[in-house]
């Protein structure tokens, strides 16, 4: 294995991801999202690189003023136990503080990961009733999930929802738009 580098997205890496989701939303672990969205979301994703090729992403999606969520997280399977996802979520972990949330949700079935990673299995109640109630007409499918509302159950099924409470920043956090990592 070579070195890779995780980086901001850019609008060329859309199809990428596309390619990289769609083994995973053909398994049903992950749902599908059509080019437009991806395209609208380019801000929030992070690449893994590697010889010029990705191997991984993910997204951090703002929730709430505190809470965001990782989303759209995978590593291309002969990537898998390089330590490229563990690097993908350290580096939202960084993007949130900088944007000042606190708290980062995700919806997994990879609990063990997220685990080792300081997320807890959470309960229903997460957000007092009244931002619950803001949330409510976001219209965005993640933070229904988030919600687990009955109409999005079946396209959870099988997932944990999970919470981490975020330290304060570190000195990573002043790093460039690139580190690098050693597989």
């Amino acid at each position: 294995m070579s070195a890779y580098i995780v980086r901001p997205a850019r609008s060329a890496d859309i199809v990428s991801i596309r390619n990289l989701l769609q083994p995973m939303v053909e398994q049903r672990i992950l749902l599908g999202k059509d080019l437009a969205v991806l395209y609208g979301a380019v801000q929030e994703f992070v690449v893994a690189e590697a010889d010029g090729e990705l191997i991984g992403c993910g997204a951090l999606h703002v929730i709430w003023e505190d809470l965001g969520e990782v989303r759209t997280l995978l590593v291309r399977d002969d990537w898998l136990h390089h330590g490229v996802g563990r690097a993908i979520v350290e580096r939202l972990e960084e993007n949130a503080r900088a944007l000042g949330l606190t708290r980062l949700f995700c919806l997994t079935f990879e609990v063990d990961f997220f685990g080792r990673r300081g997320f807890t299995p959470i309960g229903e109640q997460v957000v007092d009733p009244d931002v619950y109630s803001q949330l409510l007409r976001s219209g965005d499918a993640g933070v229904e999930e988030f919600l687990d509302l009955a109409h999005v159950k079946p396209n959870t099924l099988g997932n944990t929802r999970m919470l981490k409470v975020l330290s304060a920043p570190d000195d990573r956090s002043r790093l460039p738009g690139s580190w690098r990592g050693i597989a």
